[in-house]
């Protein structure tokens, strides 16, 4: 599977079909501090990622008015 990264922009391969939660897992990111984005929709940690999908992660940016 493919994993892109934003934030900073970087691309991993990952064999075989995963859950969300083990990829970030693996990957040392906090489920609390991102979007997992899979064909087009925003997936749970328990959604299970086909070996030829690819996933986006994006970071959660909070803000407020100024």
């Amino acid at each position: 599977m493919n994993v892109q990264l934003r934030n900073p922009d970087n691309r991993i391969e990952l064999p075989g079909e995963r859950v969300v939660a083990d990829v970030l897992k693996e990957l040392e990111i906090n489920p609390e501090t991102v979007l997992v984005i899979y064909q087009d929709t925003l997936v749970m940690p328990n959604t299970v990622i086909p070996a030829d999908g690819t996933i986006e992660i994006r970071p959660v940016i909070s803000g407020g008015a100024a």
